[in-house]
């Protein structure tokens, strides 16, 4: 199964380009799945269940979203199981947590609207980053595009960075070829996140990067993704 990660501030438009590229993958015959992490509340699942999208929201609560993402990646991985490709949509909410994993393709999604300095303030999300997709390009002018651009550039060397249109869908269709690329897995456990996370209360606060129960400690919460993909694909 393809695994991505998608990850990036609020309200920057993940939800919408991800709709828009899995109906661009379904149509050339990958069978899609999403689990998005999230935090308080999320309407996100009426949205991708509209689209025929499988879709398991899941909420940490008080906890760091992307501490909740590494500890419930397992089973995330086996919940969408009967999936060709499984993207993993998560907040990213301090901009200071990775969630992307070696090995695996790594998104980050920003907006031109969140200031010319973002790409500096957003750290390894956007810095480990392969692909990052900005949005909402349509509001600003081509030379605050370009400017924009640059200063990402900066930030990361080597990702490729495509305009996108998470409303429209312009430019989905080219993310979909790339992520229809994405290296395939077996499973998540043993591998590692790119970076550690900011100190909390769990064994990944304690910079522990493999992917396994067997790995946590301390505060870990686990979620309920309900039925396996392939029983409702």
């Amino acid at each position: 199964m393809r695994l991505i990660t998608v990850a990036g501030p609020p309200s920057c438009g993940k939800t919408s380009l991800i709709i828009k590229t899995c109906t661009h993958l379904m149509a050339g015959g990958l069978s899609c799945a999403v689990v998005k992490f999230d935090c308080l509340q999320s309407q996100d699942d009426v949205a991708y269940t509209a689209a025929n999208i499988p879709v398991s929201v899941v909420l940490s609560g008080g906890l760091c979203p992307d501490h909740y993402f590494a500890t419930n990646l397992e089973e995330a991985f086996a919940w969408a199981s009967g999936a060709q490709c499984c993207i993993i949509e998560t907040a990213g909410l301090c901009n200071r947590c990775s969630p992307h994993i070696k090995g695996l393709m790594a998104v980050c999604v920003i907006d031109n609207l969140m200031g010319i300095e973002a790409p500096k303030k957003i750290g390894p999300m956007l810095q480990m980053a392969d692909l990052i997709a900005v949005t909402k390009g349509d509001l600003v002018s081509q030379a605050e595009r370009e400017v924009y651009r640059h200063r990402i550039r900066q930030m990361n060397r080597r990702a490729v960075i495509r305009q996108v249109n998470g409303l429209t869908g312009q430019g989905c269709r080219d993310l979909a070829a790339i992520m229809a690329e994405a290296p395939s897995v077996e499973s998540v456990t043993d591998m590692k996140l790119r970076f550690s996370m900011p100190a909390a209360i769990c064994s990944y606060c304690l910079s522990e990067r493999r992917i396994g129960a067997k790995y946590q400690k301390g505060n870990v919460k686990k979620a309920s993704f309900g039925k396996t993909v392939c029983n409702t694909i």
